[in-house]
């Protein structure tokens, strides 16, 4: 299954973990917002989803850490979408 497909998925949550100031600068609509450098102490916040997490950024540098730092607390099912701008794409059409 694509990027694309995952995205568009009912059940998929985003997660962006820009900073609060890159985050109200423009968003994935309904996305989650917890910071990169805080997800360590609230990947728990995480915990409750039962479909898949897919992270963005604003490139996919950040997102690509989440992602492997989330594999390896034990998530399954999560996902790097990359910069945001192309998840939102993603999700809208």
């Amino acid at each position: 299954m694509s990027i694309q497909e995952i995205i568009k998925q009912n059940e998929t949550v985003v997660l962006d973990v820009r900073t609060p100031q890159e985050y109200a600068g423009g968003n994935v609509a309904e996305s989650i917002n917890i910071p990169l450098q805080e997800l360590p102490a609230r990947a728990h916040e995480l915990g409750k989803i039962n479909g898949n997490i897919v992270v963005c950024c604003a490139s996919g540098g950040r997102s690509s850490m989440a992602t492997q730092m989330l594999q390896g607390q034990g998530f399954r099912n999560v996902y790097n979408g990359g910069g945001w701008m192309e998840v939102n794409y993603f999700k809208n059409n």
